[in-house]
């Protein structure tokens, strides 16, 4: 955490545009996937590569579960090897979209051999606690130390050895062999990091972004007021919904560095001509209070979306909380990846887990880039996602360009 924190000392008020690769990603470097399997999935395969002029050689059908979490194995064997070898055959490919009926989630292969051990050595420590508190009645001062101190190396350990992720996140990744599963992995290409050595080369990650929804509807409708948004202009008001006041030049982390990066991103905005809502109270927007939104993040209402928005075609958001993108198809569900989806949106991004705070795309990076229209949406996230091999995920179309149409005066 403290690599993280002194890395955003400064923010991104220290970057330029100077310093972002010129990716230009275009029509002909995108491979979509998708499912002999699923229902509708091919056919919005052709539908979305006609509609964005994608070669049709660029179209690689695998088959695997419908659902919308596949097994470790599943997706080692029905999905790698096939997108490497298209990935030889092509190597123009610089992006990846998953289609509609591809698994959104890769469930944990469990540990190890040796992390199960070390598991079970920390369970039989507070088991023989357990049963000493029974004993006895109560535990002493030492004893209840020993308790708090096996507790949380249990709690760390179990996260340290979490190994679910987001498909989309684990084929960023596809390139590289033999990476480890546990935790995340820092991403070369996240500015801030950009001169800094890591664990991945830059060469051995790729794009990728997901069209999917509900139904089949959803993900036509997407890439259609995608493509409406940039020939028309994207337009209306951009929203930000921090929980506290700026804290100026107060070093900052956790949530505190993400809702200090709302205020910078709402800032940048505005001096970018933006009309930009910036909230600092503690309550969210509430219904009606968001018409017309553009652009949108915020923060923190556990899969409980708040209906304050009537969302722009073209429409870009994000809501910083656990698990948001949990599912896409799941009727009952409230998270907000879906129902932004459902509600008219045309991208988001969320968690398919518990992704801790300093997963998410950092605000004034993505938010700036992407309204300056230099870089498409894959692009965009692609520059201000600190981590891969873990939860988050992007939905939308990789090739939309965001063209913001400047308000009246």
């Amino acid at each position: 955490m403290r690599f993280f924190i002194g890395i955003f000392s400064a923010l991104f008020f220290l970057l330029t545009f100077s310093m972002i690769p010129a990716l230009a990603l275009s029509a002909e470097e995108v491979l979509v996937i998708a499912n002999r399997n699923a229902a509708k999935s091919q056919g919005l395969a052709a539908w979305y590569m006609e509609k964005r002029q994608i070669p049709k050689e660029n179209l690689l059908l695998v088959f695997v579960t419908d659902k919308e979490t596949c097994s470790r194995d599943a997706y080692l064997q029905k999905i790698v090897p096939a997108v490497r070898r298209a990935l030889e055959k092509n190597q123009k490919i610089n992006a990846i979209v998953t289609m509609y009926g591809i698994p959104l989630k890769i469930s944990s292969p469990g540990m190890t051999k040796d992390e199960q051990a070390r598991m079970d050595g920390l369970a039989a420590q507070k088991k023989k606690l357990d049963l000493l508190k029974e004993k006895n009645g109560q535990l002493n001062e030492e004893q209840k130390k020993a308790v708090d101190q096996v507790n949380n190396t249990i709690k760390q350990f179990k996260m340290s050895t979490d190994k679910v992720a987001s498909l989309d996140s684990e084929l960023m990744l596809v390139k590289k062999e033999n990476y480890k599963l546990n935790f995340w992995l820092p991403n070369p290409f996240f500015l801030p990091w950009r001169s800094q050595k890591t664990a991945i080369a830059k060469s051995e990650v790729i794009m990728v972004s997901r069209l999917d929804g509900a139904d089949a509807g959803v993900v036509q409708r997407i890439v259609n007021d995608s493509i409406e948004a940039e020939a028309k202009g994207l337009s209306g008001a951009v929203y930000f919904d921090a929980r506290w006041k700026d804290p100026g030049q107060k070093e900052v982390s956790g949530y505190g560095l993400y809702d200090k990066s709302i205020h910078n991103a709402a800032g940048r905005l505005k001096k970018e001509g933006l009309k930009v809502v910036l909230d600092d109270k503690q309550d969210l927007f509430q219904p009606g209070q968001c018409p017309n939104a553009a652009l949108y993040c915020g923060w923190y209402s556990l899969a409980n979306y708040v209906d304050a928005f009537t969302w722009e075609k073209g429409a870009v958001g994000f809501h910083i909380a656990s698990a948001e993108c949990a599912t896409l198809k799941s009727k009952n569900s409230n998270v907000w990846c879906k129902k932004m989806l459902d509600n008219g949106i045309a991208a988001t991004v969320g968690p398919v887990g518990e992704p801790y705070v300093q997963s998410f795309p950092l605000p004034e990076i993505f938010f700036d880039v992407l309204a300056q229209g230099k870089l498409t949406l894959a692009e965009s996230y692609l520059v201000s996602l600190p981590y891969l091999s873990w939860k988050q995920v992007l939905v939308g179309d990789p090739l939309y360009r965001v063209k913001i149409k400047n308000p009246p005066s």
